[in-house]
């Protein structure tokens, strides 16, 4: 049965030589990794006062991060992943909230912070790393671990509000790479392409279902174009890679793009799905798995299965079933079950589901007496049982008594060849309640006006969700994995 297997692929020893990491720095084998958790476990048992501590991490991504990450799995040890861009404030009140052990900070971040819990992580360190001797090291097994134990503390993006922190235990990223490796798992020595950031569940996700099948990372600093391009296309190591939207897009661009015929699919989430996209991209033959999930769900939680030919499914623009185990309700205002193919608000349940936000007294929770978690996203399912996201509660907008899913009318706009980005808000009015309001980013620097805008909207949406403002800006402000910060938005142009 698959749950033995599981069992197999954490727990029987990955071959010393089987790559785990690489990238442009250099390639890094199961055995490395061996050595660098027994170094980092001296680092522990020296500065710290307790294995079961959580320890921060403030670093830009780098093979140093993966290599921390994947030691404080092995070990059992919680990590508190920090976000570099947090402003000083911001940083120095989610370190006071959670209280780590230690702090390990690279040489970009080095002087934010100060004390004697503090680790630099600069060169040196990654050289001690790998000439440590790790005979002596007493190395726990991860057998003897309860699933029960809190592997890491996430802050959501607080797109919408401030950042709530998320528990995720062992057992739920059991679950989840369990779910995922039925769909999507590279083959030993073989990559998952790691272009996501570093302090999210999306790219943590990646290094802890590695460790947990024994087979390979390839991580790039950031998001770099033409290097993915040639190593999805001609390089038969990387059968996997994790994008948000905005990648893809970027990708397709170039019309000769393919991927090799031994890559096994890319892993699509951070939004809803957009039609065009997704069938530009099965068109040419690229294995497309669209997915949807969060941090409360540690990660992915439901997604479409891999078919052949191309990883072809219908409809497109679903998102699919929830893994085994998992199930998910569409409710009302009210918490009423919906029947299919009415829209409402998404909730979930199941082995993957957190059990609720840190502090456990939290005023904020959203679960109800039978253990379900309002998501606070809206969709709807159809008769299949296939699930289609619309967009989430605090984005929706209400304007003259009608309901408006902003990401149908950013597709519609983005549809026009003046136009490269989209953003759709809801600002306050005195006569609608809220107004729409388009920001844009221009393709070709043809300036339109929103007069034109709305003629060429007119009958691809209703009259009631054209934009009535236009506001056209150089760049969205979006969170590290691509997603709009539309509160941010809300701010600069509640007055228009």
């Amino acid at each position: 049965m698959f749950k033995s297997r599981l069992h197999i692929f954490e727990f029987k020893k990955t071959a010393p030589d089987f790559v785990f990491l690489a990238s442009k720095d250099g390639m890094y084998t199961y055995s490395d990794l061996d050595r660098f958790t027994a170094f980092f476990q001296d680092i522990l048992i020296r500065k710290s006062d307790s294995l079961k501590w959580p320890v921060a991490f403030l670093s830009d991504s780098s093979d140093m991060m993966v290599f921390s990450i994947a030691a404080c799995w092995q070990l059992g040890v919680p990590f508190i992943p920090l976000d570099p861009k947090l402003t000083q404030s911001e940083l120095e009140s989610q370190i006071s909230e959670l209280s780590p052990s230690l702090i390990f900070c690279d040489s970009k971040n080095r002087n934010r912070l100060q004390g004697d819990d503090v680790i630099h992580m600069d060169e040196n360190y990654f050289i001690n790393a790998f000439t440590f001797d790790p005979r002596n090291s007493d190395i726990p097994n991860p057998v003897k671990f309860d699933r029960n134990d809190v592997f890491g503390y996430f802050f959501t993006s607080g797109t919408s509000g401030k950042p709530k922190i998320v528990p995720l235990k062992r057992r739920q990223m059991h679950s989840a790479a369990k779910s995922s490796a039925k769909n999507l798992r590279p083959d030993p020595n073989h990559f998952w392409l790691l272009c996501l950031p570093l302090n999210h569940i999306g790219g943590i996700s990646i290094i802890l279902r590695s460790l947990i099948y024994g087979t390979g990372i390839y991580r790039l600093d950031v998001f770099h174009e033409e290097m993915i391009k040639e190593f999805l296309s001609e390089n038969s190591r990387f059968q996997a890679a994790s994008l948000v939207p905005t990648m893809l897009k970027r990708l397709l661009k170039n019309p000769l793009f393919r991927t090799h015929r031994s890559f096994k699919g890319v892993l699509l989430g951070g939004g809803p799905s957009n039609e065009h996209l997704l069938k530009k991209a099965v068109e040419r033959g690229i294995p497309m798995i669209s997915s949807y999930g969060m941090t409360e769900t540690c990660a992915q939680i439901v997604a479409n299965p891999m078919l052949v030919p191309s990883g072809t499914y219908t409809p497109l623009t679903s998102v699919g079933k929830p893994f085994q185990a998992n199930t998910i309700e569409i409710r009302d205002e009210h918490g009423k079950s919906l029947p299919m193919n009415e829209s409402g608000l998404i909730w979930v349940k199941g082995p993957q589901v957190f059990d609720g936000y840190y502090p456990e007294k939290d005023p904020e929770s959203r679960f109800d007496k039978k253990g379900w978690f309002n998501t606070g996203d809206y969709g709807h399912i159809n008769g299949n049982g296939h699930l289609f996201i619309e967009t989430r509660r605090v984005d929706l907008i209400v304007s003259g008594g009608e309901n408006i899913n902003p990401f149908e009318v950013e597709q519609a706009i983005e549809e026009l060849k003046e136009i490269k980005e989209a953003a759709v808000i809801g600002v306050e009015d005195d006569e609608w309640g809220q107004k729409v309001v388009a920001v844009v980013t221009l393709s070709n620097g043809v300036h339109p006006d929103l007069d034109f805008i709305k003629e060429q909207l007119r009958g691809t949406i209703s009259d009631y969700k054209l934009p009535k403002v236009l506001e056209i800006v150089d760049e969205l402000p979006k969170t590290a994995t691509g997603k709009i910060k539309r509160k941010e938005l809300k701010q600069k142009f509640s007055n228009s």
